[in-house]
């Protein structure tokens, strides 16, 4: 079995790797990364959950001079989520070096990332709509770059980006290194790995060992401000050792993690932010069983391996599959079975069926707890803890001192039995009263464009808005929710119906959009048109509003400079000049391209 330590990395990167509990390198690192140290061009064809993240980040790191400022890296992704996934697992690889990434994407303030650009970003991991405004805006210089990487790209193609793929890669040196890591491998992507990488490695690695066989995986609908007690039902009632439960945010961590500490549960959080030492202590505390829950984020969690976790509850629905991969198998390890719950609202039923089409079986669906399973619960473990507590060694003194205040105050036994039971309660309530209301389903979209909506209201929470692309311009779902949510900042959760009309489209929004959204969408396109995105006047019984409201502080528009969206490619647009990769830093070798494209 290979180590880390035999492909080619330097003693600092294995013990680093190391330390963040990675034992063996998955077949997709063991074949890219000496291939990627050694300077070749790799085409990496794997599914979600193979390690792709360091298979192309270790080699990055370690071939980055830090003792000069420009940007010799670049890795394209097709979100937000991704590019902060990525963001962050180069950072915890790199911890202890002087090594600077900068994440760029749409829906964040131009002043942090062009601060971030003056101060000199080694590593620069980006979307494509954003990074062509900065390229547009000459904040982002590449002309030092020595390694460039498409992440996902399948997806990035699927979401419309790739003009704006082509259109990057036209302002990159002619002479560099590229790794093309996709689930899929289309015919447009081989195309492009034909066009702009140098006889490159070709790796196909098996269909990634995923926890399915042993993890039973359920899903449950609730609503945002019903998961905490859809948790704490969960813990009460499920038989479980211990479990991790995933949330987005390092902040999460905390704040999850002091709600259920506040309602008498053992849980710590996992987070980026902790250093090592009290890492290390949370995780020996969980294997020990001193906690019994910890609340985590998707990289602070990567490499975890705890025999006692029956249960990984994903309290946040992942954006990506390849992070739900990750966080199921953090149980169900060495054939151990395991259970995987994942919290499902209303708006976050799309990303549910990606997560099934992972998994290659369906999900189960599960209710919340009831009322009633939960009393019967407390009402068993009430039993059990009598049980136990005969068993004590302080059980006989107790007992002469119950009969005593019983004697002296001529009170039944049973009626003292009831009043020490009401003080363990601390004044909380035994049983539960009512049941969660059920989230109102979601209809089940068409396999195609749908006829345009004028006979329904909004989704309760969302609100309409038109946008001026439809299927004349060749604009699928994808290529909106693309540009939407990398250039207004947008999760993919954050939609809702979209409707894709002759010449317009209907989207579903959360009501209450910040006036920052519609600023950062004036000038995104979609096929190389302008969104012109305004809130939907619908038809005329339904009033101006069309149902929905219209965000906090109106539509506020305005040119904002730059390309911005996922624009499809039939409109204009470049195609640089194709790669080659360059061989190992120091060998003066010049590779000459088969041919040059120039712009159209």
């Amino acid at each position: 079995m290979t180590n880390f330590d035999e492909l080619g990395l330097d003693d600092n990167l294995v013990n680093r790797v190391k330390a963040l509990g990675y034992e063996t390198p998955s077949p997709i690192q063991e074949n890219a990364i000496p291939a990627l140290v050694s300077g070749r061009d790799v085409v990496g064809l794997a599914q979600t959950g193979t390690g792709k993240t360091a298979a192309f980040a270790l080699p990055m790191i370690q071939k980055i001079d830090t003792s000069l400022q420009q940007t010799q890296a670049l890795v394209l992704a097709p979100t937000r989520e991704l590019a902060l996934q990525v963001c962050e697992a180069i950072t915890s690889y790199a911890e202890g070096t002087p090594l600077r990434v900068l994440p760029v994407y749409g829906g964040q303030s131009y002043g942090a990332q062009l601060s971030g650009l003056r101060r000199g970003a080694h590593i620069v991991v980006g979307t494509p709509g954003r990074l062509i405004d900065h390229l547009d805006r000459k904040s982002l210089d590449l002309s030092h770059l020595d390694m460039l990487v498409l992440d996902e790209a399948d997806e990035m193609l699927n979401m419309g980006f790739a003009e704006d793929v082509e259109r990057i890669l036209a302002d990159t040196p002619e002479f560099k290194q590229v790794a093309l890591f996709s689930a899929t491998m289309p015919p447009a992507i081989r195309r492009l790995a034909r066009n702009y990488l140098h006889e490159p490695l070709d790796i196909a690695t098996k269909e990634a060992t995923r926890s399915t066989t042993t993890v039973r995986q359920r899903w449950m609908g609730v609503s945002h401000h019903h998961k905490l007690d859809a948790l704490t039902r969960i813990l009460e009632v499920e038989p479980a050792d211990a479990m991790i439960v995933f949330v987005r945010t390092k902040q999460s961590t905390e704040e999850l993690s002091e709600k259920l500490r506040s309602r008498g549960l053992n849980a710590a959080p996992l987070n980026g932010d902790l250093a090592q030492a009290q890492r290390e202590r949370t995780v020996t505390a969980l294997k020990k069983g001193a906690i019994d829950i910890v609340v985590a984020t998707d990289v602070a969690a990567r490499g975890l391996d705890v025999e006692r976790i029956t249960h990984v509850i994903n309290y946040d629905i992942p954006h990506d599959t390849e992070a739900y991969v990750h966080r199921i198998g953090r149980t169900g390890r060495a054939g151990r079975s395991g259970d995987a719950i994942v919290f499902v609202t209303p708006r976050e039923r799309r990303m549910l069926e990606a997560i099934e089409r992972v998994s290659g079986r369906p999900v189960e669906e599960m209710r919340v707890p009831t009322a009633d399973e939960v009393n019967a619960q407390r009402v068993e473990s009430f039993g059990q803890k009598i049980t136990q507590s005969m068993g004590d060694t302080q059980f006989g003194k107790f007992r002469s001192l119950v009969e005593q205040y019983a004697s002296d105050n001529a009170v039944d036994m049973l009626d003292v039995a009831a009043a020490l039971a009401v003080m363990s309660q601390d004044d909380k309530e035994f049983f539960l009263s009512r049941d969660l209301a059920a989230p109102a389903k979601r209809e089940p979209r068409a396999a195609g464009p749908k006829r345009e909506r004028r006979d329904s209201e909004p989704t309760e929470g969302m609100s309409s808005y038109r946008l001026a692309v439809g299927k004349r311009h060749k604009v699928k779902p994808a290529m909106v929710v693309g540009a939407l949510a990398n250039e207004g900042g947008l999760r993919r959760s954050d939609f809702g119906k979209i409707t894709i009309g002759l010449e317009h489209t209907i989207v579903e929004l959360p009501n209450e959009l910040p006036p920052e959204v519609f600023d950062a969408l004036a000038s995104t396109r979609i096929s190389g048109r302008l969104i012109a995105i305004k809130p939907d006047s619908g038809p005329p019984s339904r009033g101006a509003n069309g149902g929905g409201r219209k965000p906090s502080g109106g539509h506020r528009g305005g040119p904002r400079g730059g390309k911005t969206g996922g624009k499809s490619g039939g409109q204009g647009g470049y195609q640089g000049n194709r790669s080659t990769s360059a061989g190992p830093k120091g060998d003066g070798a010049k590779r000459k391209p088969r041919h040059t494209k120039g712009p159209k």
